[in-house]
């Protein structure tokens, strides 16, 4: 039985996230008792306030406090059943409670300046949890990057062999997108603000009326309430906060998930066998198919990527109820809005949580990347011979035709499943040792070796990242 006097089964429809996706903490931040208890928080703070301007007595304070946290969903549905406006049920509902507090509930407010403000704490609230998830991930990533900081695998360009790179080098490149993404979402907590308290158009008539014997502002009356909720307040507001904020929030989340889904979609192709060198974590009783008993499939990494995209689609709606927000607000926001926010944070909560199981459990088939290194990699090693023969004093020219042709027919066997015959190739080709020893030939195309400062530049990223964590 739910609050609401409902019953909630699986013989009804109830959203993924309220079993399936996102964690009970996050869903806890969006929950409707916690909704709830911020409205009470911010009515509280607002009668504090009051009560320094000489508006609410001592009594009435305390009796709010008394009953802060008494939710009662179940009253304050019948009554929404009658009245039909959610925020006035729970005014009521409140105001039953306390005999001595509750005719002074919500003085001088319009329902906006609970939702917002509350809605902003829940944001915040949300975001604090994905920084923490992101942190460790970060935390976790960084490890990685430095153990395999100059461990040589094939680089892919075009889906295709290209040059060698790091597995060290390829996941910092995830990290540096993960960075960015969490000095964003920190930098938009820190500048989070709420709609304040300024009445139904924004310009705070009612409470200029309300203080006009009182030596408080309404300014001032604002900064009290929002300094003890812990806010900032948007210093033009109409009814409503600006909602470029919440595009802000969305556009941040679908940006970390782009990142996560990168990450994710990589990890996929990966694991197809004919690279086979990374693969996300099998349990010993994990299935993989129900017609299938061999399969070994990445749902984890599928499953971020699915998410991802649906994160991805709620800025457009966001963006919607910005543009839309017309004059001094409408209404056409507010029930989206009961959707997009909390799906965004348990949709990007679950992104976080899936990634980082992922990362703690991630196989590397050192075999297999050593493998694809010694099938390719002596392909972009050629590069290196052209330079060294050239420089022993080699036709630049006549050189590149002489590995072109031989490149060609080595392909050609590597296409039929030989091994790569290149190197033999080129260190018995008559020409080349001309100019060098058929050892050194062979040492050239060792494309391990052909991977730049990749390593250096991998610890350097991880260091990077421990720095701002630890900021």
């Amino acid at each position: 039985m739910s609050e609401q006097g409902q019953t909630f089964t699986h013989q009804d429809y109830i959203s993924p996230f309220t079993w399936r996706y996102g964690s009970a903490e996050m869903r806890a931040i969006w929950s409707e008792v916690n909704r709830r208890r911020l409205f009470r928080r911010i009515w509280v703070a607002l009668a504090s306030a009051q009560h320094r301007a000489g508006l609410v007595t001592a009594e009435q304070l305390a009796d709010l406090r008394a009953h802060q946290d008494e939710i009662d969903i179940a009253r304050a549905a019948e009554i929404e059943a009658e009245i039909g406006h959610d925020l006035m049920a729970e005014v009521r509902t409140f105001a039953e409670q306390c005999p001595v507090g509750g005719p002074i509930i919500h003085l001088g407010a319009t329902s906006a300046d609970v939702l917002d403000n509350a809605d902003v704490l829940r944001i915040r609230a949300a975001l604090d949890l994905l920084l923490e998830r992101l942190a460790s991930l970060l935390s976790d990533l960084a490890g990685l990057i430095e153990a395999r900081a100059d461990q040589a695998c094939m680089g892919f360009t075009h889906l295709q062999p290209a040059e060698p790179t790091t597995v060290g080098y390829r996941l910092a490149v995830y990290g540096q997108d993960l960075l960015e993404d969490y000095q964003e979402l920190r930098r938009l907590r820190s500048h989070l603000r709420g709609k304040g308290f300024k009445g139904a158009v924004g310009t705070s008539a009612s409470y200029t009326q309300l203080l006009e014997r009182s030596s408080v502002t309404p300014a001032e009356l604002e900064a009290l309430v929002m300094e003890e909720l812990g806010l900032m307040a948007y210093p033009i507001a109409t009814q409503v906060y600006p909602r470029k904020q919440d595009l802000a929030v969305l556009n941040a989340l679908a940006g970390l998930a782009a990142s996560l889904y990168r990450f994710a979609f990589d990890l996929r192709l990966l694991q197809s066998p004919p690279l086979g060198e990374w693969s996300e974590p099998f349990g010993a009783k994990q299935v993989g198919s129900s017609a299938m008993p061999f399969k070994r499939n990445p749902v984890r990494a599928e499953n971020i990527d699915s998410l991802a995209r649906l994160v991805a689609a709620l800025p457009r709606v966001a963006w919607d109820n910005a543009a839309h927000s017309l004059l001094e607000r409408t209404l056409d926001d507010s029930g989206n809005r009961r959707i997009i926010l909390p799906e965004a944070f348990l949709a990007t909560d679950e992104l976080l949580l899936v990634a980082h199981r992922i990362l703690r459990g991630m196989r590397f088939n050192d075999a297999a990347i050593a493998r694809n290194l010694a099938l390719y990699g002596v392909f972009a090693a050629t590069e290196r011979l052209l330079l060294e023969a050239v420089r022993a004093g080699a036709d630049r020219q006549a050189m590149h035709e002489v590995i072109r042709e031989h490149a060609m027919a080595a392909w050609r066997k590597v296409e039929e499943g030989a091994p790569n015959p290149l190197a033999d190739l080129l260190a018995n080709d008559t020409y080349v040792l001309r100019y060098l020893s058929a050892a050194r030939v062979r040492e050239l195309l060792d494309a391990s070796g052909h991977v730049g400062d990749a390593g250096e530049r991998a610890r350097a990223l991880a260091a990077a990242i421990r720095a701002c964590l630890a900021s």
